[in-house]
């Protein structure tokens, strides 16, 4: 039975990330956002607090943590900056879990460590120009040669793409077998033939780097095959299962920045001779905006909670992540509407909480495919 009761380490793990997130990130927030400035120092502090291997064993140089530690660190983040949200999003989520669960020993020491350390980042590269939500049609190809493979293609909409150390990048190693016959393969960027493109010029998390991939002939030796070969669509779906997770608590983050934002700004504007937040009308908005932020906190927590129970969370994490993103955008727009004029100008902020949500409804599964997630997994739980 799902109970949310929070230990003391974890109020320990939201004070330090809301001390870091006041402190560290958000100084430099607004210019970062004008100007699409990656937060290069800030992550390397990310590191040394320990929130870029929050879940990865110690023994591998992580934190050890729990899912739900993760989330709360995520929330407060991201309630200041979603674009260093999905920076932490992808390294823990995504590309530690892959190393942490499928690794060999030896690939654990040569690139986990140092990724759950935070001395390097890393990013996942599944999607394609023809390859977004129908994952399974992977143009990139892989072919045997001497001792490894040589792959060519193009991967697209890639976080952390100009700045990453290490890659995680599917590729078809057998076009037969369809999705079973996807690998995964780990890329260090210096490999000959692996080019990361001009960062895109996005809406939001415009601090956050995003950029298409170009592999022309890289040649990835047989040791760098993260899991066995022909699994790396197994390995993808996975990851993305844990990353909607931690997308969800990115959203959540922005949603709470939202409504605290339209809350504080309630009680300083004044209309009619008093604060606005007395008149009825603004009372309604900041009610229902309380409502769907619990609601979403809820659904997050309890998916990072039957994720540490080893318990299936695939409908969870996908409910978690509909949920989230949808109060995301919606909160964002009404604390707009609750400035104002004001709302719609950078001074106030509240806009950049707006463009930075839409995103979350869209990267690591689209709000229609959570929708296809969570209804196939309601058929199974019947036996239909």
């Amino acid at each position: 039975m799902f109970s949310l009761e929070l230990s003391e380490m974890h109020e320990m793990i939201r004070q330090t990330a809301r001390d870091f997130a006041q402190n560290d990130v958000a100084p430099s927030s607004v210019e970062r956002d004008k100007e699409g400035i990656f937060p290069t120092e800030i992550v390397k502090k990310l590191g040394e607090l320990g929130f870029l291997g929050m879940m990865v064993e110690p023994e591998w140089g992580g934190a050890g943590m729990d899912a739900l530690s993760y989330v709360i660190a995520m929330e407060e983040i991201s309630a200041v900056d979603a674009s260093v949200g999905v920076v932490m999003s992808v390294n823990n989520s995504l590309v530690n879990w892959g190393l942490q669960t499928y690794g060999t020993d030896a690939q654990k020491e040569r690139w986990l460590k140092p990724l759950a350390a935070g001395e390097i980042h890393g990013a996942f590269c599944l999607s394609e120009p023809e390859a977004g939500s129908d994952a399974t049609q992977q143009h990139t190809t892989a072919e045997r040669g001497e001792g490894g493979w040589i792959l060519n293609g193009t991967k697209n909409w890639i976080t952390n793409g100009t700045t990453a150390s290490t890659y995680l990048v599917m590729a078809q190693t057998d076009r037969d077998l369809k999705h079973k016959g996807i690998t995964c393969f780990i890329i260090p960027r210096d490999t000959p033939g692996f080019e990361p493109g001009l960062k895109e010029d996005k809406l939001g998390i415009r601090s956050s780097d995003t950029c298409s991939i170009g592999l022309t002939n890289v040649f990835v030796p047989d040791d760098q095959v993260l899991g066995q070969v022909g699994q790396g669509f197994k390995i993808a779906m996975e990851s993305l299962n844990g990353g909607r997770i931690g997308i969800a608590a990115q959203a959540l983050g922005i949603a709470k920045g939202a409504f605290e934002a339209a809350l504080r700004y309630s009680t300083e504007r004044t209309a009619f001779g008093k604060p606005i937040s007395n008149l009825q009308a603004i009372q309604m908005k900041l009610a229902d905006m309380a409502t769907r932020l619990e609601a979403a906190r809820m659904l997050v927590y309890r998916a990072a909670w039957m994720k540490d129970q080893h318990q299936n969370y695939i409908k969870a994490a996908a409910q978690a992540k509909l949920m989230a993103s949808q109060a995301a955008v919606h909160i964002a727009l009404e604390a707009i509407q609750v400035h104002g004029g004001y709302g719609y100008v950078r001074e106030y902020l509240v806009e950049r909480y707006l463009r930075d949500a839409k995103i979350t409804e869209i990267y690591e599964g689209t709000s229609e495919i959570q929708h296809i997630v969570i209804a196939r997994e309601l058929l199974k739980e019947i036996g239909a």
